[in-house]
């Protein structure tokens, strides 16, 4: 069970991640940095990003997507053990009673 926690928590991790490294690159750029590797020349001289902003942001929406489903599976597969942990553990104390 507990490795289902690391998991949630590692899940949650990448999608803060996912959420927050964009705002951080672009307020680097703002700044006048290089936005992390993106426009080594600084903003002025990035005339040919890596990516479109549409196709940033469609990677980015799909990527947190697909962690918050990812996040959902996990939280129901630990559901569903301990439910079957709860049933096992009621089943053994029936059987000493009874």
């Amino acid at each position: 069970m507990w490795l289902i926690r690391i998991a949630i928590v590692a899940l949650v991790l990448a999608a803060v991640g996912i959420a927050v490294v964009p705002i951080l690159v672009m307020l680097d750029l703002l700044n006048g940095g290089s936005g992390w590797g993106l426009c080594p020349g600084g903003l002025e001289a990035c005339d040919k990003p890596y990516t479109t902003p549409f196709e940033f942001l469609i990677v980015l929406i799909l990527g947190l997507f697909l962690v918050i489903l990812a996040i959902r599976l996990v939280a129901r597969l630990a559901r569903r053990l301990q439910a079957e942990s709860y049933q096992v553990n009621e089943q053994e104390s029936q059987l000493r009673r009874g």
